[in-house]
């Protein structure tokens, strides 16, 4: 590979690429010349200031290296975003290996796998974002986390550093309360850096059987608990009076931040964004406004006090959880440059705050949305916080005119029909017994790839889903555990599997979403991997070990539809604790399609949003991803639903894969012009890295498929410009 060859040309091309750009101000930091945290560095705006590769020359990129971990399964994924510190690439493979491989060549120098038999865990494969770095220029250590488990690895040779926790090991599970012991408690994201601590959330059930969701801090040297937050407020503590029963804090979980955090070192601030309470759909036992769910929490970074806080939806009953963490940005508003932090949200707005007192920079009104349930006991919040400004990056409702124009007329005459008997006016209609429309659909608008934002010329890049999914609420029943017996063990099995997996496989157990089919389970597990699922988890499923072992065999039984298990009255009996159990369930997540599996609402499904945040204005708007046969029949692009974000260089390119058909591209950022595009082994659901290592800059993108019926794949791929460019 080659580097320009002199210094001052780098200047140079600088320079002119900031004048092009126009108003704003260039960042100073160092920070977005290297790569050493995901999201890019603490700022979470997915920024790189290297300037070699740019728009002139995009167009040649080719791929430098492939590294391939050797360990895809069926529906395993890599949604991991890798950091590079000292010419090291370290990211995280399928089965939760940590990889360190050479940044220039993609030779492995390392992997360490927390599933090994010699460490003596219990795991389950939950879904993994990254690897958090710190060091205090000695030896560096990489902060890992897998189920319940918080590892801290020497950087150099991925050995455990035997001085933190107990031999290398900190159990994630401290301070959240003894409900949380037999509990599903993971994390999805890496923790963030703040001087010597590791500030972390977690991923919980979002079920009725959800852990708390506190924020914590570790202490990187001893993996010492130093301090926690309190998601819901205990008596004593500001929002506790949000929750109209002073014990929900006792019974109710979730709350969590899952999606991961952005941290101001010079002013010591931690921002939080958390999801949704427990459970998602039904919010008859947790009433009120429900702080500090679905907000966006600034908190003192060195001891967990909260600053200042702003909630983006009240009382959800959605799954409206804050799915990215924001992006620290400096924009130009009434005149004055404002440091301001900027959320991306999955009802497709952008929140944008003062980053010191919380205050909104462009008007956000409450605005009126339905308060009636159809659900005994629901009392929805009567408004909801909009922003006038910037416009909305979505569309937020869907009639029978926008209907997927691409089938036949008696198609788009049944998807009317079908739209019409939904609840369907408002993006805030309750759930109900008869369906709502999702629209956007539960995974956005924005999902967890979060946004970019260049800095030198204010314009913040987000991309975006637009597919309609359809809500559909079912009492769970009232059967207490001798009249399920006395309908013998699948009447019993088919009680346990409605209340506590029917959300996610459905009614008839044919899956939906990212979740599979367990039609025919016996014919591709046996019991005792079924076992071994529901005590453990796996990726998108949290673990119900504390189910009884009653209740596990029950499921079984009704899996396999035979009595592979003797049931014991008795035993039925003894089952979990239900502090919080929900008269209501979610019958499955099911996307609104066509006969042939497109979304059943008009183009584009998947989009990619240019908005300059000093303005409020929108940019620009493309759709990203095609189907190719859609395209042979001489549709238009339509996008593709995405997962994984962008990334903004100094050369005026945004690059991003996150689309289902392969492809990885590269977009003009003033124009929205795809100037290049890849295919890749796998589909790249994943955010890339920018890096220079050796004088040359590089492109990675994680390769793990696995995702909206896509191959699974294990491949690390970058891309450089050739020598000869």
């Amino acid at each position: 590979m080659m580097v320009h060859s002199s210094g001052t040309l780098q200047a140079v091309l600088a320079l002119i690429l900031l004048l092009v750009a126009g108003c704003g101000s260039p960042d100073p930091s160092s920070e977005h010349e290297h790569w050493r945290a995901r999201g890019g560095g603490p700022s979470s705006i997915r920024y790189s200031s290297l300037t070699q590769i740019d728009t002139t020359n995009v167009d040649q990129l080719e791929r430098a290296w492939t590294y391939h971990t050797g360990d895809a399964t069926d529906n395993s994924q890599i949604q991991a975003n890798p950091i590079v510190v000292k010419g090291t690439l370290y990211g995280t493979s399928p089965q939760l290996k940590v990889i360190a491989v050479d940044a220039a060549t993609g030779d492995e120098q390392w992997t360490f796998d927390p599933l090994s038999d010699s460490l003596d865990v219990n795991l389950g494969l939950n879904a993994n974002r990254g690897v958090t770095y710190w060091s205090d220029g000695g030896t560096g250590r990489i902060l890992f986390t897998a189920g319940s488990t918080l590892f801290a690895l020497d950087a150099s040779d991925g050995s455990l550093v035997e001085s933190f926790g107990t031999d290398g090991r900190a159990d994630l599970k401290q301070g959240l309360g003894g409900r949380a012991e037999d509990l599903y408690v993971s994390a999805t994201s890496p923790g963030v850096i703040y001087e010597d601590l590791l500030i972390i959330g977690s991923r919980v059930s979002e079920g009725a059987d959800a852990a708390p969701g506190d924020i914590r801090a570790f202490n990187v040297r001893t993996g010492d608990l130093e301090w926690t937050f309190h998601t819901i407020p205990r008596p004593g503590e500001f929002g506790h009076d949000t929750w109209a029963d002073s014990t929900a804090w006792q019974r109710v979980g979730g709350v969590n931040s899952w999606a991961g955090m952005s941290v101001d070192r010079e002013r010591g601030i931690v921002f939080v964004p958390t999801g949704s309470a427990s459970p998602d759909f039904y919010g008859g036992n947790r009433k009120g406004k429900n702080l500090f769910a679905n907000s966006l929490l600034a908190l003192d970074a060195a001891t967990g006090e909260r600053i200042w806080h702003y909630q983006t939806v009240h009382h959800d009953l959605w799954d409206r959880d804050l799915p990215s963490p924001p992006s620290l940005v400096t924009v130009e508003h009434d005149g004055k440059l404002v440091d301001a932090v900027a959320q991306t949200t999955k009802t497709g707005f952008v929140f944008l705050f003062h980053r010191e007192t919380g205050e909104p920079l462009f008007p956000v009104k409450e605005r009126p949305v339905p308060s009636e349930s159809p659900l005994q006991g629901e009392e929805p919040w009567p408004t909801q916080p909009m922003p006038t400004t910037p416009e909305p990056f979505v569309r937020q409702k869907m009639t029978p005119a926008d209907v997927n124009p691409y089938v036949s007329d008696s198609v788009q005459a049944v998807l009317r029909s079908q739209l019409q008997s939904l609840n369907r006016d408002n993006m805030f209609e309750p759930p109900s017994l008869q369906g709502t429309l999702m629209f956007p659909g539960f995974d956005g608008g924005a999902e967890w790839g979060g946004s970019a934002f260049n800095p030198t010329s204010d314009v913040l890049f987000v991309n975006s889903n637009e597919v309609p999914w359809i809500m559909t609420m079912l009492p769970t029943g009232t059967e207490d555990d001798e009249a399920s017996v006395a309908g013998g063990p699948f009447a019993v099995g088919r009680q346990a599997y409605r209340t506590h997996c029917m959300a996610c496989h459905g009614p008839e157990r044919t899956g939906g979403g990212d979740f599979p089919s367990l039609v025919n389970a016996d014919q591709r597990y046996d019991p005792r991997e079924i076992r071994d699922l529901i005590r453990n988890g796996r990726r998108m499923m949290p673990s119900f070990d504390y189910l009884s072992a009653g209740k596990e065999k029950a499921i079984i039984n009704f899996l396999f539809q035979r009595e592979h298990y003797g049931l014991d009255p008795d035993t039925m009996r003894v089952d979990e604790t239900r502090p919080n159990e929900s008269p209501y369930v979610m019958a499955g997540y099911e996307k609104f399609r066509t006969p042939e599996g497109y979304p059943a609402v008009s183009p584009p499904w998947g989009t990619l949003n240019a908005i300059n945040l000093n303005t409020g204005e929108s940019l620009w708007r493309i759709p990203l991803g095609t189907y190719p046969e859609l395209s042979a029949q001489g549709i238009p692009p339509t996008g593709t639903e995405n997962y994984g974000g962008p990334v903004a260089t100094a050369g005026g390119v945004v690059f991003i894969a996150a689309t289902l058909d392969r492809k990885i591209r590269a977009v003009h950022q003033r124009t929205g012009e795809v100037l290049w595009s890849a295919e890749l082994p796998a589909a790249g659901f994943a955010t890339p890295s920018i890096y220079e290592r050796n004088g040359t800059q590089y492109l990675v993108i994680a390769c793990g498929g696995g995702k909206l019926g896509t191959d699974s794949g294990d491949a690390y791929v970058a891309f450089a410009l050739p020598n000869d460019s």
